[in-house]
């Protein structure tokens, strides 16, 4: 079991609850860097509807959904086909087709020219709509997270606030459809690392999530229906020096008798905006625990990985 926190406690008001929010939080990410959030503010009615309406979406024709995969767009926006991403040093094609949402940039802030607008899907509206609420209750419980993060760190709770402000976050629902021969050694997601500050992960339809521990076993994780899991990624990772780990993850395939079943999951990877740097905290940098990383920023840092997996 991965330790479990209520994000309730943290918005509480009370010092005491809140207190021990961070340091159960912080103890979690430094040790496994995965964790169950209850009380969070994703609404049970928009997650449920999303999920219907993946469905929905992945059953629509290989015609229709490939209408919406957009040359050139390295796959930010839209749909992916089956088989397109690899994990870091693999070349076989994960097991999954997916979609993604991106930011809708409100206002006059300048970063809306780096993005590219949202694909939406003719035959779905609700799929749009859904998608795109979902996105942004993820995105403010991300906000949300990453303050207690900051105050574990022992920097000011608003830190990370205008750094992911219109970030580049992607809510990506994926189907694993159904396996129909015997794998060659694909499996439905080759462990990996996500790339962000964290990722929120709404409960997956079927099992097959798993973590990699300090005692290099793969322990299975699944979300009750009200959790979300939120893990570290590399981005927060090497802006902090290594005090909170980002873990390798996988999504195996399942037993042969369940070979004939869809999984569908929904990440929200929430990013800063590309121009966030992420040289190691000077408050992470100590004797015990020298510099790891040379500087970079999140922009730069996105676009080596991109190229790493495939989708660039």
């Amino acid at each position: 079991m991965i330790p479990s926190v209520n994000l309730a406690d943290f918005l509480s008001g009370d010092p005491e609850k809140k207190r021990k929010f961070v340091d159960a939080l912080g103890k979690a990410y430094s040790e496994i860097g995965f964790v169950a959030v209850k009380g969070h503010l994703l609404e049970d009615d928009v997650s449920q509807k999303l999920y219907w309406q993946c469905q929905e979406f992945f059953a629509l024709t290989d015609a229709q959904k490939q209408a919406y995969e957009i040359p050139g767009l390295a796959g930010q926006r839209g749909y992916t086909s089956f088989g397109k991403e690899h994990a870091k040093g693999r070349n076989e094609g994960d097991l999954k087709e997916f979609w993604h949402f991106g930011q809708q940039v409100k206002g006059d802030d300048p970063i809306k020219s780096e993005y590219p607008e949202n694909v939406l899907v003719n035959e779905l509206p609700e799929f749009n709509e859904f998608g795109l609420k979902a996105y942004k209750q993820l995105e403010e419980t991300g906000k949300y997270m990453l303050r207690a993060i900051a105050l574990f760190l022992g920097l000011e709770e608003t830190y990370f606030d205008e750094k992911i402000h219109h970030g580049n976050s992607i809510l990506r629902p994926i189907h694993y459809p159904p396996i129909t021969s015997e794998p060659k050694s694909a499996v439905r997601a080759a462990e990996h690392e996500d790339i962000n500050l964290i990722t929120l992960l709404m409960g997956a339809s079927a099992e097959g999530l798993q973590v990699l521990t300090k005692q290099n076993e793969w322990v299975g994780i699944t979300a009750l229906p009200d959790q979300l899991v939120v893990n570290v990624g590399d981005m927060l990772q090497r802006l902090t020096n290594n005090v909170l780990k980002s873990t390798t993850h996988r999504v195996v395939n399942p037993p042969k008798e369940k070979w004939n079943t869809s999984r569908y999951s929904i990440p929200f990877f929430l990013h800063p905006r590309s121009e966030m740097r992420l040289d190691c905290l000077p408050e992470c940098i100590s004797e015990e625990n020298p510099i790891e990383y040379s500087p970079i920023s999140a922009g730069d840092y996105l676009i080596e990985r991109l190229k790493e997996i495939g989708l660039k």
